[in-house]
Formats: structure tokens, sequence, C-alpha cells
């Protein structure tokens, strides 16, 4: 059964269940190959209401906040692992009260808690995030090696004699890569501070790997992680976030007028600004169902939204008919990074939450309204 855009709310963000089902088993064989972990990162897709079904399949989560760590818990039961660049006083003690793992980024913030880890009612594991100082990323937005980074400790400020205590080390230098850097960057990361893994329970291999891609060369993963597990003697993680949720949602939006500047214009009742941001950030180019690229098709429309933001231009797209107010038009590949970054600049109404599945077809999870844009400010 097809899923019916028509029938769904405008603008919403539609996840098929179907299609999560297919990234989260291939995981789940990596997991079952390997014997390494898998987390959901949850910067990048958090619709809590699939939280129970990925939990069938994967290690539990891995947070940026205590309130991602808190919604981990409170909603998938499993593993809580957080990392952040710096953590507060004020959240610490929660913090304990909800996670597994603790990643710190740097000698003087686990100096500054670790006495507080000590002292939980119950045993957690911690980590210290190394920045190995290679990365293949090319947009410098999302380098966390780039230099000056705030991201981990380089080799030449990593202090062994503040190693007690931890239990592993983590890394991340990935975003939507496949594993070929992933084999380069521990090289690295290998040659650098390998020698401190000796002893230690794990290693935490971050996120960024888009392994359910299908051009992605799973047999080169498989190898990077059963390397370092036996010789190392530790536990591998990976936290995927995008990998988890790829390809699997939607973004129904409708036409609300067209009009003529130069080149046929079309204003959405979505926004680029607002719900799917990462457009402007990445920036990129989601595809639209039954589109084409800018002169492919017979007409070419350059898409905007209802902001004021002058900038708030998704892109431009062909189609084989002109297209009037009232069509609905569907963006692929918008569960992740989506609602996670939505906004509501200008008091734009947030897009419903649907969840779509054959036997139960169209449902929609939750809607937002006046109130969810009038409770965020005073």
């Amino acid at each position: 059964m097809a899923i019916d855009f028509t029938a769904a709310p405008s603008p919403s963000y539609i996840v098929d269940e179907g299609l999560l089902v297919k990234n989260l088993e291939r995981l789940k064989q990596l997991r079952e190959r390997t014997g390494c972990k898998i987390l959901l990162a949850q910067k990048a897709f958090s619709m809590f209401a699939f939280y129970p079904l990925i939990g069938r399949y994967l290690n539990g989560v891995a947070s940026s906040s205590l309130h991602e760590a808190r919604l981990g818990r409170e909603e998938m039961g499993k593993e809580v692992h957080i990392y952040s660049p710096a953590y507060d006083e004020k959240d610490f003690t929660e913090i304990l009260e909800v996670s597994d793992h603790i990643v710190f980024n740097s000698f003087g913030q686990w100096a500054r808690f670790k006495d507080q880890v000590k002292q939980a009612p119950r045993a957690i594991e911690c980590g210290m995030r190394v920045n190995p100082e290679y990365s293949e990323v090319e947009t410098g937005l999302y380098d966390p090696c780039a230099p000056y980074s705030r991201m981990g400790v380089t080799e030449a400020n990593f202090d062994p004699n503040a190693l007690e205590g931890l239990d592993g080390l983590h890394f991340h230098t990935l975003c939507e890569q496949n594993s070929d850097a992933l084999e380069h960057t521990l090289e690295v990361v290998e040659r650098k501070f390998g020698k401190y893994l000796k002893g230690m329970k794990w290693i935490n291999f971050g996120g960024g790997h888009h392994i359910t891609r299908k051009d992605y060369d799973l047999e080169r993963l498989e190898r990077c992680i059963t390397s370092v597990k036996e010789k190392y003697d530790v536990d591998v993680y990976l936290e995927p976030g995008e990998a988890v949720a790829l390809n699997s949602g939607y973004l129904v939006t409708t036409v609300l007028d067209v009009f003529e500047n130069g080149m046929p214009i079309a204003i959405l009742d979505t926004s680029a600004t607002c719900h799917m941001p990462d457009v402007l950030e990445m920036p990129y180019r989601p595809e639209i169902l039954g589109a084409g690229k800018p002169g492919e098709r017979a007409i070419t429309y350059r898409l905007g939204g209802p902001t004021c933001l002058s900038g708030d231009v998704i892109g431009d797209y062909s189609f084989d008919q002109p297209l009037k107010a009232g069509d609905r038009l569907v963006f692929c590949d918008m569960a992740i990074y989506s609602m996670v970054k939505n906004n509501t600049f200008n008091g734009i109404a947030l897009p419903s939450l649907v969840k779509y599945s054959e036997q139960e077809g169209l449902q929609t999870i939750k809607t937002f309204s006046y109130e969810n844009f009038k409770t965020r400010l005073s």
C-alpha cells in the first residue's frame, strides 16, 4: 500500500515505519556480525514515538544534552550515553541520574566532575573525546577537526597521567561518509592514541557513518570494527544518526501561490529556514517526488517559504505540469535533521508529526498550535 500524501495534514513530516525498519535491520545485522554496539544519535532523529521500535534493534541512545539524555532514558530505557563540549554544574546531578556513559571533552572537565561520578549511587562509565586532527569532511561547519576546534583533546594536549577512572576513548570525525573515511581516520587515531586503549573497556567511533546508504562499503566497516576489537580487547560503539532514519521520511507541503518575477515562483506552506534548516546550513537540495532539476522538465519554478526572510528559498525544481495553488509537493529524506532543528520564526506553525505503516496507514501523532509558539516566549 502506497502512502496517500493527499490525506496527510499540510505541512507534515511523515515517517514510514517500514522504511525505518529496513534501516534498523541492516544495523542489527552489523551488530550480530561484529559484536559492536550501536546507539541512535538523537541529534539527527528523536521522534520518540518510534523509540520502542528502535530499542528492539539498537543498544540505546547517544545524547548531546541533559534533555536528550532524559528523553532516551524515559522513552527507550536502554543504554544512555552523553557527550558535551562542556557540562554545566547545575545539570550534572541530573545527568548522573539518567546516563550510563559520560564522555568528557577535556581533562579539565574530567577533573571537575570525576568525584561526583565516583560518588554516584550507581556505576557510570566515563570516557574522553580525542581529536585526531584528521578529517575528510569538506563542509567547514561540520568539520570537528578543523583548526582551533572545540571538539576533543589533541595529541599535544593529551594527559596520560589523568586517565585513572576513564573507561574509554571517543572520537567523531565523519559526516555523511563511507567507511573508507573511517578507515583512514582509525589509522591516525591508533597512531596517536592507540597506546592508551590498552586496559580500557571501549572505544566509540562516533557518528557520521552512512551505513544504510546503498553504496556504503559495509565489509570495510566490519573489518575496522573487528580489527580494533581484537587488537585492543575493547567493545566498539557506533553512534549513527542519519543512518537510522535515512530516506525513511517525507515533508508534505502545499502550494499557496504562484507568480512571476523573472522566472516562475511558488510559495509553499513550508519553510526552509523554519522546517528544513539544513537546506540552508549544509547546504543541500532535497528531492521532490515527481520533480526534476532545473530545466529537466517542462517548467522550472523557484520554491520559497512563507516567512519574511528573503533567503527562505528551498531551491529550483522543474515539473511536467504548471503548479497552482492547492497542489501538494512531497520532499524526500525529511526524517533527519528536520524536526529536531525546526523553529517557529515569524510565528510559522511547525509541521504535524505523522506515522505511516502498511497495517494502520497514516496516523497523526502530534499537531502544533498557537500555544506551542506562545509558550516558548513570555
